[in-house]
């Protein structure tokens, strides 16, 4: 029985390292295509690519649903050979993954061509970011995230800050050297605090300007110099709804590419039920106010599309799944229930 038992644990343990393997394989296999211009190179031709034009990703719409197609190398060349460029524009895509058999994924963005041309090609179309992210898979969703986020850098760091002169990008897109000082540069990500107060009995939910009709949200703000995540959830909710925070407790975190890269740091937040009264930051909200739990339950289930009124007006609807606002709220729901 012993040595039956003693099998049954070498094999289970044989799987599970090699599924950590798996892993440990592909994380180390994209820091050599980071690191090695040569085998990131050679990789530009075995790899597939996810298209973008002008920050927008391309995107094909099969029956109700929307997938992002990844081009290979010769399906690549065969569109670039249209624009008789296909050297010059491979060199410019970017890193974003590879798969567990090694097959290495890139960005590229083509807004400087006919993007007609290529939606024609393709049969497809280029689709503004923040409505891509909403429609097709999680994957896909994380990845066009990632790339568009990295290619924006790139965009915007071609010059050094020390000596104003042309930086260059390595072949993995995973940094811009500036020759002239010798400085590195790197992709960065910004933090910012979005958190879902709550009082026990009601969550807190804001509405910014910029936001589609209708959409309620947690409050969010960027992290300041010096901050800690508990210091900058506390003067932000101080700051835009004039509340005071007792206790807060981390939730989860999510790469968001708005409004260029940021490190989305999700939080509950807790204040006094008897010190509640919301005084609200005009400059930066148009409303802010309490929802009760059938209230939030209902908003969960509604549409944009449904949310509309014969008087114009908008019933409250909610961030969709694939936002970590959405999280925060499906959480608070589950706290109330237990």
């Amino acid at each position: 029985m012993a040595a039956v038992y003693q099998t049954l644990h070498r094999g289970v343990s044989s799987l599970v390292c090699r599924l950590h393997s798996t892993y440990v394989r592909k994380m180390r296999y994209l820091n050599q295509l980071k690191e090695d211009d040569s085998l990131c190179r050679q990789a530009q031709t075995s790899g597939t690519f996810y298209l973008f034009h002008n920050l927008s990703p391309f995107l094909q719409k099969v029956g109700k649903k929307y997938l992002v197609p990844q081009l290979s190398a010769a399906e690549m060349k065969g569109i670039l050979e249209k624009f008789q460029e296909a050297e010059q524009w491979i060199e410019k895509s970017v890193l974003i993954g590879c798969s567990d058999e090694h097959r290495p994924c890139f960005a590229l963005d083509l807004g400087a061509l006919d993007k007609s041309v290529i939606e024609s090609e393709l049969q497809g179309s280029f689709t503004d970011l923040r409505k891509a992210l909403f429609v097709v898979n999680r994957k896909d969703s994380s990845l066009l995230a990632l790339a568009q986020s990295l290619l924006r850098w790139h965009d915007s760091h071609q010059y050094c800050s020390k000596t104003g002169q042309p930086t260059q990008k390595n072949p993995a897109g995973s940094k811009r050297v500036c020759h002239a000082s010798g400085v590195t540069y790197y992709p960065q990500m910004s933090p910012v605090v979005i958190t879902l107060v709550s009082n026990r009995s009601q969550c807190l939910l804001v509405r910014q300007p910029s936001f589609p009709p209708g959409m309620f949200s947690a409050l969010s703000g960027f992290c300041d110099l010096g901050e800690n995540v508990e210091e900058a959830v506390r003067r932000e909710v101080a700051e835009e709804v004039g509340l005071e925070v007792e206790s807060l407790r981390y939730s989860a975190s999510q790469h968001w590419p708005f409004p260029s890269s940021s490190l989305m740091i999700a939080c509950h937040a807790l204040v006094g039920a008897q010190r509640d009264e919301i005084s609200m930051d005009t400059l930066e909200l148009e409303e802010a106010r309490w929802f009760g739990m059938e209230e939030i339950v209902e908003g969960l289930k509604r549409e944009p599309s449904s949310s509309k009124q014969d008087d114009g007006s908008f019933l409250p609807w909610f961030p969709p799944k694939q936002a970590i606002a959405h999280q925060l709220i499906r959480e608070w729901v589950q706290q109330q229930t237990a």
